[in-house]
C-alpha cells in the first residue's frame, strides 16, 4: 500500500500545493477497513499542515486510484498522518552533538 500511495502522489496526483511529500509507512487494520498513511513533509510547521491539508482533501482521489491497482472487496478509507520522528531524530542528534562539544570544554 505504501508503495502503491507513494507512486499516485508521483504520478497522478496534480495538485501544485502538495510539496515535497515521502510516504514512510502504511498501516492498514485487521479488517481491512481502515489505513493509515504516515508521510513526512518538508517544510516549516505552516508548510506541512498545509500539505496534510491538501492530502486530507485528495483522500477520495487517492483511495479510487489505489482501487484501480489493487484488487480488494472494499477500499479501505485512508487517513494520512504526518509523521515527525524524522525531525525527532535530527533533534536528538543535535543535543547529542552540543553534550559532546560541553565534555570536550
Amino acid at each position: 500500500m505504501r508503495e502503491e500511495i507513494s507512486d499516485i502522489l508521483r504520478r497522478e496526483f496534480k495538485d501544485p500545493r502538495l510539496g515535497f511529500v515521502t510516504v514512510i509507512d502504511a498501516e492498514l487494520t485487521p479488517d481491512l477497513q481502515y489505513a493509515k498513511v504516515y508521510v513526512s513533509v518538508l517544510g516549516t510547521e505552516a508548510e506541512q499542515d498545509e500539505n496534510i491539508k491538501v492530502l486530507k482533501h485528495a483522500e477520495h482521489f487517492i483511495r479510487k486510484a489505489f482501487g484501480k491497482r489493487v484488487r480488494m472487496k472494499t477500499l479501505p478509507q485512508i487517513e494520512f498522518v504526518l509523521d515527525k520522528s524524522g525531525e525527532r531524530g535530527v533533534r536528538i542528534l543535535e543535543l547529542l552533538e552540543e553534550i559532546k562539544r560541553d565534555e570536550e570544554e
